[in-house]
Formats: C-alpha cells, structure tokens, sequence
C-alpha cells in the first residue's frame, strides 16, 4: 500500500521539481547574450514557472478535475485520494524547485 501511495506522489513530485529547475537554470542562460542577470533571471522564472510545473506534473487539468468530481459526487473516495495525492505531490515538487533556486540566488523573497 505505501508502494503505491509513493509511486503516485514521486512521479509528479520530480516532474514539478524537473520543470522548475530546468526552466530556470536553462531559461536564464539567454540572459548571458543579452548581458542581463542570470541570478535574477533565475529567481523570476522560477518564481513566474511554478504553477506551470503544477500543470504539467498532473498531466492536465481536465481530467484530474473530472476525476475529483467523480470522487466526490460518485462516492469514489479511492480516485478522490489518489488525485490528492498527485497534486500534493506536485505542489511540494514545484515548491521545493523554487526554494532551491530562490537559495542558489540568494534572494530574500518569500513566495
């Protein structure tokens, strides 16, 4: 049972995280040929690319809200938790993408 459970919270969990660092650090490479900032380049992206990395971690909104509206109106309390899960997991992923990189740039922000 907790296989499962991890299964479904690791997957989403590194996709958020992936998106976040990835576009941040790739995205600000672009600002080495403008003569830009890459730190700050960095936190903003990071900061702006958070609720994408949701997006993209849980595989599209449609279904994921068809599903929870199926758990709560169909009583299908299993794929109401599994959905949960996915999205708590992609919440901590994006989350934890942006903290990392808010601490590589040193920015004093808060979300």
């Amino acid at each position: 049972m907790l296989i499962k459970v991890l299964k479904e919270f690791l997957l989403p969990f590194f996709t958020a995280l992936g998106v976040v660092l990835g576009a941040s650090i790739i995205g600000s490479l672009g600002t080495l040929l403008t003569f830009g900032s890459p730190l700050q380049t960095m936190g903003n992206l990071a900061k702006n690319v958070r609720i994408w990395a949701l997006v993209v971690a849980i595989g599209g909104t449609f279904s994921t809200i068809r599903i929870i509206e199926s758990g709560i109106f169909g009583g299908e309390i299993i794929a109401l938790a599994r959905q949960v899960v996915v999205i708590l997991g992609a919440f901590l992923g994006s989350y934890l993408g942006y903290w990392i990189i808010i601490n590589i740039v040193g920015s004093g922000s808060k979300p």
